[in-house]
């Protein structure tokens, strides 16, 4: 099925690790198609926190903020009992009334059928047509003894063009230390092969190919040997080892002169560097250069030109929005990224890449160790959210209502963006309110 985005269709694309989605965000571009990806669904303790999710979701779909999409479905992976498949992801899609000839592929009987109502799907999707979902193999990540990383993939026809949105969360960088060891990282080698698996997968032989958007947490970092050695250039290195093993516990950079001032600390989760400014300057455009782990796909992913800071490790104290934690070197893990064939749909003759809109939400509001990435396409009436769903989060809900939610999902507040506080809906912690009410 092929064919372009018809004007007038609006889609939204966002990604975040639950981070947030602002009224000026619908306001501004008027999504019909809002699809959103969510990773670490249910936060970092899910066995404590998963029981809430539903009644989010629940609120979220009754909320004012979304009364014009009378067509939605939910994906959540929340079965966490099931090591074998559990991924944590959650793919959510809204239809505008607006919005008439829409339909969504049944993998199984591989063919599209009309989207009709609102449906939630959670606990096994293994047995849900309407979506592929897949864990990556446990040897792709020996270090860890299980993990949630995987991806979901889902097909939709819009008019006569039909096209693939994918969900995607790979593998962390598990310590600075070892990936300072070797340039590129043996991380970077590891989500190379995932990314391979997926884009292998999606363009098999068993269903027509299409144009794909992936979107998700990516988990991409800078080259951290690299970026040592640029913001290090004229330090002297210390070696501090464990005695026990000899392994090296951290590597400590004094400047030459100066009173040999530490420059910075590298540990297994610690990324102190003397002055953080330097990644958000620009919009960390001097740090480009040293994220590189897209090229080996060149010729498969296309990605817009990115004008935001990095989107990952930010501070998780509400009174921090702009701060990174010192815990990682800062790096672009959220993205949007898309086939050559998904490229053309959407970079029209008539359509200039500058009026796309490619770029974080809440630049200076705390969201979470994430900043939620989006990409919006105005003519087409097109947006891609990624919502990574790990550390404090905002989920805010097009239109008037923001949402913001714990890891834990104990306690969420809906705040009207407009006249601040429209509802506080509390499970258990009575003084979040007071916490966030001056958001």
């Amino acid at each position: 099925m092929a064919g372009k985005v018809t004007a007038g269709s609006g889609i939204l694309l966002v990604t975040a690790n639950v981070g947030s989605l602002f009224e000026d965000t619908v306001q501004s571009h008027r999504p019909h198609f809002i699809a959103v990806h969510c990773q670490e669904v249910g936060g970092k303790n899910y066995e404590a926190s998963m029981s809430h999710v539903d009644c989010f979701v629940k609120e979220l779909l009754s909320s004012d903020a979304m009364k014009e999409y009378n067509r939605v479905r939910v994906y959540l992976d929340e079965n966490y009992k099931s090591q074998e498949h559990f991924t944590a992801l959650g793919s959510c899609y809204f239809l505008h009334e607006s919005l008439k000839n829409i339909q969504q592929f049944d993998f199984k009987a591989k063919k599209f059928k009309k989207v009709v109502g609102k449906e939630i799907y959670s606990d096994t999707l293994e047995s849900t047509p309407m979506l592929e979902k897949e864990k990556f193999p446990q040897d792709y990540f020996p270090e860890c003894k299980w993990s949630r990383k995987g991806f979901i993939r889902t097909r939709w026809a819009l008019a006569d063009c039909a096209f693939d949105l994918v969900n995607i969360h790979l593998f962390h960088d598990a310590s600075n230390i070892l990936a300072w060891e070797k340039s590129p990282s043996v991380y970077s080698g590891t989500r190379q092969k995932a990314l391979g698996f997926v884009l292998d997968r999606i363009t098999d032989q068993r269903f027509e190919k299409v144009p794909y958007f992936v979107f998700g947490d990516f988990n991409f970092r800078l080259d951290t040997r690299q970026v040592v050695e640029s913001l290090c250039s004229t330090a002297t290195m210390q070696t501090v080892r464990l005695g026990d093993t000899n392994e090296v516990d951290k590597l400590i950079f004094r400047e030459s002169e100066n009173d040999r001032k530490v420059v910075l600390q590298l540990e297994k989760k610690l990324f102190n560097y003397i002055n953080q400014d330097v990644f958000r300057e620009n919009n960390g455009t001097l740090f480009l250069q040293f994220d590189s782990e897209l090229s080996c796909f060149k010729e498969r992913l296309h990605e817009l030109e990115i004008s935001f800071p990095p989107s990952y490790p930010y501070s998780e104290d509400s009174s921090q929005g702009k701060q990174y934690m010192n815990t990682r070197c800062p790096a672009w893990c959220d993205r949007v990224l898309m086939s050559a064939t998904a490229k053309d749909l959407v970079l029209k003759p008539e359509n200039e890449e500058k009026n796309l809109v490619y770029d974080n939400i809440g630049p200076n509001v705390c969201m979470g160790d994430h900043k939620v990435t989006s990409q919006a396409y105005p003519t087409s009436g097109l947006c891609w959210v990624v919502l990574p769903v790990c550390g404090y989060g905002w989920l805010s809900v097009y239109g008037s209502v923001c949402v913001k939610l714990s890891t834990l999902f104990h306690h969420v507040l809906l705040f009207q963006l407009k006249t601040k506080f429209a509802l506080c809906w509390n499970l258990g912690f009575p003084d979040i309110f007071n916490e966030w009410n001056s958001v």
